[in-house]
């Protein structure tokens, strides 16, 4: 028999509780991957792997998947201004995916007859890593210990502690989940409709007395590259650097209203400020450099794009025309963009580019024009108007 069950281990209390169920229920041999979005330091990972040899892992291994991961996805979040309900920049929904693919690929490796998450019964997790499971690694089985027992929080730190494994509760009144994309929150609060996340509950706490300063990101073909003209190798370390910037603003901090893949409302907490950030900057380079048209079907087809990957859909072949279409939308999306950096938010001040079609050559807006007369606007006004003109009197004669 194949006792080999790959675990999507986090060290939290759910992916903990699985540990002690696999082995000490199940019988099977756990081997604990993590996978590094982002959201680990070094001294993280060294302690997430001393846990799980605690606590009686057959193996443990970390798989880095931050540069494909923005790659082969966040790029497009960008490139998209994707902001799921015009609120949250996708930062679980995205990262989810990549973290199955990895634990997925790695069962495969080691020829795992199982494959193990602790998701919940009640959320979207559980249908993305089921999916991914189901797509990369169909034979192996899926074992979901707090999906199948329908467990709460306080049952699972109960037994945790009757197998000798000490939760911190008030640690664990929060599920938190850190990315490179993002870091969500969940707890108490956000099971309600009513009640915001108290200030402790966010990772990032606000820097005392820090005062607003101005910075600027260069992005080339919509990519961000440069933070206050420091190029980086990989907009992966521009993402990062101004995360540690912009997090002692504690900027990027909201609760997402949604609706889950299961057909519930859900909301949950998060903070984000690198991703809010960019996307906004983004967004502002692109009104500069693109036309009224591309603007458009862009806001139309990244719609699609980010509901497509909210719900766990990223090996829809759909995904790769969108992402087609994303690409070839930024080869003039390069400039500069300037923002200023506010205890709990951020102001955008303007842009610098080459690219930008708000040039005083053909005219200033409520101006002057340098590209057309006065009778000119007088004879497309009254083109422009005809279609509606001709309906109009066609209703007066009925």
């Amino acid at each position: 028999m194949n006792k080999k069950v790959v675990l999507a281990y986090s060290g939290g209390l759910d992916t903990s509780y699985c540990v002690k169920y696999l082995t000490e229920e199940k019988g099977l041999e756990v081997y604990a991957i993590t996978v590094n979005t982002g959201g680990f330091s070094e001294v993280q990972l060294k302690g997430i792997e001393q846990r799980a040899k605690e606590m009686g892992v057959t193996s443990f291994i970390v798989r880095d998947v931050i540069k494909d991961y923005y790659d082969q996805c966040i790029k497009y979040l960008i490139f998209g201004n994707v902001l799921k309900n015009n609120t949250y920049p996708l930062s679980v929904s995205a990262e989810r995916v990549f973290q199955a693919i990895a634990v997925a690929e790695y069962a495969k490796e080691i020829g795992a007859g199982y494959i193990a998450h602790g998701s919940t019964g009640a959320g979207n997790d559980q249908v993305r890593f089921d999916m991914v499971f189901n797509i990369v690694m169909p034979e192996a089985e899926i074992i979901t210990p707090i999906r199948d027992n329908k467990l709460s929080r306080e049952e699972e730190i109960e037994y945790l502690k009757k197998h000798g494994v000490e939760i911190d509760a008030q640690k664990a009144a929060y599920s938190i989940n850190q990315g490179i994309w993002g870091t969500s929150v969940g707890g108490k609060e956000t099971l309600t409709s009513r009640h915001s996340l108290p200030e402790s509950a966010y990772p990032t706490p606000l820097k005392d007395a820090i005062e607003p300063i101005e910075i600027n990101i260069e992005f080339e073909q919509g990519e961000p590259v440069a933070l206050n003209g420091k190029k980086y190798a990989h907009p992966t370390e521009v993402i990062s650097a101004l995360n540690a910037l912009a997090g002692q603003y504690a900027i990027g901090r909201d609760i997402h209203v949604g609706d889950t893949i299961i057909g519930i409302k859900g909301r949950v907490g998060f903070e984000a400020a690198a991703p809010l950030i960019l996307i906004k900057a983004h967004h502002l380079l692109e009104k500069h450099t693109l036309t009224k048209q591309q603007l458009f079907w862009k806001d139309q087809l990244s719609n699609v794009y980010g509901s497509n990957l909210h719900e766990g859909l990223f090996y829809e072949p759909l995904m790769r025309d969108l992402e087609a279409f994303l690409s070839n939308t930024q080869a003039h999306v390069s400039g500069k963009v300037f923002i200023r950096l506010k205890p709990y938010h951020f102001e955008l001040i303007g842009i610098e580019s080459s690219y930008d079609l708000m040039s005083s050559k053909f005219g200033s807006y409520g101006e002057m024009n340098n590209a057309w007369t006065g009778d000119d606007v007088k004879g497309f006004a009254k083109i422009f108007s005809n279609q509606i003109m001709i309906w109009k009197k066609v209703k007066e004669s009925n």
